[in-house]
C-alpha cells in the first residue's frame, strides 16, 4: 500500500505548490478541500493544513473536523492551518499591527525539534498572513520565532502536530524543502518511493486489470498530455488501443504530417483526420473568443464521435486529464468556470455509452513529463510548449478566416523556430504569435503599406496558473521582427507583449 500524506485545502494560493514540494520528495499525497476528505486509512502516514485567504476571527472562516486526525497522524499545519489550530484549543490569534508579508529570518529555532533538524538558525522563510498568534494553549510550545513573529513555529506537547506562520512550500524559503522532508520522511515515517518509474509499474497493471481485452479510443492533441497517456495505454493494452488525431486547420504549420508521422515512429495505431475545411466553414463570421471556443468543441465532438463510430466494439474514451485539472473540480471555492471544456471530450461519453479512463489523473504537468521520459518519448516532444485546445483559433483576434489562419501559421513558424535557433525555447514555458484586428501603415521599399500587426508573447510558469513575461534579449526581438516582416506577406509591425498574469491571461483570447 502506497504510503501517503492528506493535504488539506482552505483556499490558499500556495496549496498546489504543497503537493508539488511532498512529490518531489518521493512521497505521495492528495489534495482534499477542507470539509470533504475521507477518513483517513492505513495508507495516510501525515495531514498537512494548507493557508486560506480568510481569517480564523471570521465568522465564515473554514471550520474542519479534525477528530479523525489530532492525536492519531502527525499533522503540520501552516499559515492558516497552523493558527486554526491555536485558535480552536484556546490560543489567541489577532490581526497583525503591520501586515507580515516577505522575507523574515527565524532568529529562534529548537534544535531538539524534529521538524527542524538541521535547518540553520537566522534561516530565510517566506510570511504571508495578515493575523498572528498572539498567545499558545498551555499545552503548545514556541519551536522557532523571529524578529517580528515570536510564535512562528510551534508543537503541541504530547502529539506529533505542529504549526508554522510562513510558508515551506515557496521557493523564498531557502530551507523550506528540508522542513517538508522532517515532516514526511522522519515524523510521518514515509517510504520515498513515489517515482515515476514506480507510477508507470502501477499504472499498466491497473490499466490491465481493469480495462481486460475491452477496445479503448483516444484523441491525440499532439500535446504532452495525451502522448503520454497514448504510449502508456499502448504498453498496457496494445492494439485494442485506436487513437483519434485531428487536423482542425488551426494547428501550426505542418504540425497534423509532422505529429502524425512522430505517432507513426512510437508504434501507436493512430487514425489521422483531415477535417480543417469543416472547422473553418463552422468558424466563419464568429468573432466571440467564448463562441469560438464552443464552436470548435462542438465540431471536435462531431468529428471524433463519425471517427469512432468506424470502430466496433469499443467499450472506453481514455482522457489525457491531470491532476491540476481533478483539483480545480473540487476545489474549496467551487468548480471552476470551465473554460477548457474542449480538451476533454465532454459529452461523448453520455452520448456513445463509454466509460472513461483517466490514467494520468493524480500527476502533475512535471511529473507526466518524468513518466513520459521513463516511457522512452522522445525528449523534444516532452519539452514542448502548451498549446491551447482551439489552437490559432483563439490567437486570430476577432473573426477566424482561412487567409488570417495562413498567415499567422507563417509568423507563428518564424518565431518558434527563431527560439529554437536562439537556444531560447526551453527557457521559455510558453511562446505564442497572436494576430490583432488591426492594421497599420508602413513603408516597403518606396510604396506605403496598409497591412496586419502581429504580437509576440512569451511567458515563464510552472503550471499556467501564474506567469511572467520573458526579457528575451533586444537582438532576438529585432532580428525575428525583420524575419517576419520580410518573409510573410501581409505583416508590416511586430510588438512583443510584455504583461504578466495577473492581471493579464496568457492567451489573448
Amino acid at each position: 500500500m502506497q504510503d501517503k500524506i492528506l493535504i488539506l485545502d482552505f483556499g490558499s494560493q500556495y496549496t498546489q505548490l504543497i503537493a508539488r514540494k511532498v512529490r518531489e520528495l518521493h512521497v505521495y499525497c492528495e489534495i482534499y478541500p477542507y470539509n470533504k476528505f475521507p477518513v483517513p486509512d492505513g495508507s495516510v502516514k501525515g495531514v498537512i493544513l494548507s493557508g486560506s485567504p480568510f481569517s480564523v476571527r471570521n465568522s465564515d472562516a473554514p471550520v474542519p473536523d479534525l477528530t479523525m486526525i489530532r492525536r492519531k497522524l502527525p499533522v503540520l499545519g501552516i499559515c492558516y492551518g497552523a493558527q486554526f489550530m491555536a485558535f480552536n484549543d484556546g490560543g489567541d490569534v489577532a490581526p497583525a499591527t503591520t501586515r507580515e508579508y516577505g522575507r523574515a529570518r527565524l532568529d529562534t529555532i529548537d534544535v531538539n525539534s524534529g521538524l527542524f533538524s538541521g535547518v540553520s538558525e537566522g534561516t530565510q522563510v517566506w510570511m504571508s498572513h495578515g493575523d498572528s498568534i498572539l498567545k499558545l494553549p498551555g499545552n503548545y510550545r514556541i519551536i522557532g520565532g523571529t524578529a517580528d513573529v515570536p510564535v512562528a513555529a510551534y508543537q503541541v506537547e504530547g502529539e506529533k502536530t505542529y504549526g508554522i506562520q510562513f510558508h515551506p512550500e515557496v521557493y523564498h524559503t531557502t530551507e523550506g524543502k528540508l522542513i517538508l522532508k522532517n515532516f514526511v520522511d522522519d515524523i510521518c515515517g514515509c517510504g520515498a518511493d513515489w517515482t515515476p518509474a514506480s507510477f508507470v509499474d502501477e499504472a499498466i497493471a491497473m490499466l490491465r486489470s481493469e480495462l481486460g481485452d475491452d477496445k479503448v479510443i483516444l484523441g491525440l492533441s499532439g500535446g504532452v498530455d495525451s502522448s503520454v497517456t497514448a504510449v502508456l495505454l499502448n504498453r498496457a493494452v496494445g492494439d485494442n488501443l485506436t487513437c483519434i488525431f485531428v487536423d482542425n486547420g488551426l494547428l501550426r504549420k505542418d504540425e497534423f504530417r509532422k505529429v502524425l508521422a512522430s505517432y507513426r515512429d512510437m508504434g501507436l495505431n493512430v487514425n489521422g483526420v483531415d477535417a480543417g475545411k469543416r472547422f473553418l466553414d463552422a468558424l466563419a463570421g464568429v468573432n466571440d473568443p467564448e463562441q469560438k471556443r464552443k464552436v470548435i468543441g462542438r465540431c471536435f465532438i462531431e468529428v471524433f464521435e463519425e471517427e469512432a463510430n468506424k470502430l466496433s466494439d469499443v467499450r472506453w474514451l481514455a482522457q489525457g486529464t491531470i491532476y491540476p485539472d481533478i483539483i480545480e473540480s473540487v476545489s474549496v471555492k467551487g468548480p471552476s468556470a470551465t473554460i477548457k471544456s474542449h480538451h476533454n471530450v465532454g459529452g461523448l461519453p453520455e452520448i456513445m455509452n463509454l466509460k472513461v479512463i483517466e490514467p494520468l489523473k493524480l500527476l502533475f504537468k512535471d511529473e507526466v513529463r518524468r513518466v513520459g521520459s521513463t516511457l522512452g518519448i522522445d525528449r523534444k516532444l516532452l519539452g514542448r510548449h502548451p498549446f491551447p485546445g482551439p489552437g490559432l483559433g483563439i490567437r486570430v483576434v476577432g473573426e477566424v478566416t482561412p487567409e488570417r489562419i495562413a498567415i499567422l501559421q507563417e509568423v507563428d513558424d518564424v518565431y518558434v523556430n527563431g527560439l529554437a535557433e536562439y537556444g531560447l525555447y526551453d527557457k521559455v514555458w510558453q511562446a505564442a504569435a497572436i494576430l490583432l484586428p488591426v492594421r497599420s501603415v508602413g513603408v516597403m521599399g518606396d510604396e506605403r503599406t496598409y497591412e496586419n500587426v502581429v504580437a509576440l508573447r512569451a511567458v515563464t510558469s510552472t503550471d499556467g496558473m501564474t506567469a511572467d513575461w520573458v526579457h528575451l534579449p533586444y537582438e532576438f526581438l529585432s532580428r525575428i521582427s525583420s524575419d517576419i516582416i520580410n518573409r510573410v506577406k501581409g505583416v508590416n509591425r511586430v510588438v512583443y507583449d510584455i504583461s504578466s498574469k495577473p492581471p493579464a491571461t496568457i492567451e489573448w483570447e
